[in-house]
């Protein structure tokens, strides 16, 4: 069981999360880092990448063991789909 405490609500969690990953991290990525995770310690700003994301995570929670983990898809509005195809248009 993971014993690292909430410490914000959701809502700020998220702001908090985006801010950093918005004005730290996204200015310093390169376009080979696109499609992969960046999992981001919202109290710090440390940070991993890796094209895995339970693996990003792992590494941060590493250095940080009470890390409070944000988790964005580099590129990307989402981290996943749901979903497996597109809408077919009916005639």
């Amino acid at each position: 069981m993971d014993s690292t405490k909430r410490r914000f609500t959701k809502e700020e969690f998220a702001r908090r999360g985006d801010a950093v990953y918005e004005n730290d991290i996204r200015p310093k990525l390169k376009s080979e880092d696109e499609g992969k995770f960046a999992a981001i310690d919202i109290e710090s700003g440390i940070y991993e990448i890796d094209i895995d994301e339970l693996e990003a995570g792992n590494r941060l929670r590493a250095r940080i063991p009470e890390a409070q983990i944000w988790m964005v898809r580099v590129g990307l509005r989402y981290v996943h789909r749901f979903g497996g195809r597109e809408r077919q248009e009916t005639s």
